[in-house]
């Protein structure tokens, strides 16, 4: 009554047998093709830029991408996002978008989001869209809001002593 026969079995097939190979090959290809051209590869952002602790700059510094400074700089940075670590010294204007200092700073700031961290100490003016000043930062300047603060060129900016006085420049 009942025959057994290789049609019933399970696993390959008589005539699978031949295809297998050639459908293995083309079934990976076909669904790698379209997760290797993901949108998000040409997005990915490459890491800061590290200055380290026992290097010293003297001269200016620009790029459009991110730089964490640990060692010492004397010039003028530009960039889009701008860390100032702990140990580092920066001796010139800093331009970026978002400006974090944490060491210390002798010039002017310029940044659409300024943070000075506790243990920042900065001696200069500050030209901001957005600060923040977390307490046991030192700061000694003066503090100006712009709504385009990375536009503007070097503008002088009155003095205290020129106000104190009463000079007129």
């Amino acid at each position: 009554m009942f025959s057994k026969s290789r049609i019933n079995e399970p696993g390959p097939k008589q005539g699978d047998e031949q295809n297998k190979p050639d459908q293995a090959a083309a079934k990976p290809a076909t669904p790698k093709a379209p997760a290797e051209f993901t949108p998000s590869a040409p997005k990915a952002k490459p890491p800061a830029s590290v200055l380290s602790a026992d290097l010293t700059v003297t001269g200016n510094l620009k790029t459009t991408g991110d730089i964490q400074i640990e060692g010492t700089v004397e010039g003028d940075i530009r960039a889009h996002l701008l860390t100032v670590g702990e140990t580092a010294t920066v001796k010139g204007e800093l331009i970026a978008d978002d400006v974090v200092v944490n060491g210390r700073v002798i010039g002017r700031v310029r940044g659409l989001k300024v943070r000075l961290t506790s243990t920042a100490k900065v001696e200069g003016d500050i030209i901001h869209k957005t600060i923040a000043i977390e307490n046991g930062a030192h700061f000694e300047g003066s503090v100006q809001r712009a709504d385009d603060p990375l536009g503007g060129t070097k503008t002088p900016m009155p003095t205290p002593k020129s106000a104190a006085t009463g000079e007129a420049k």
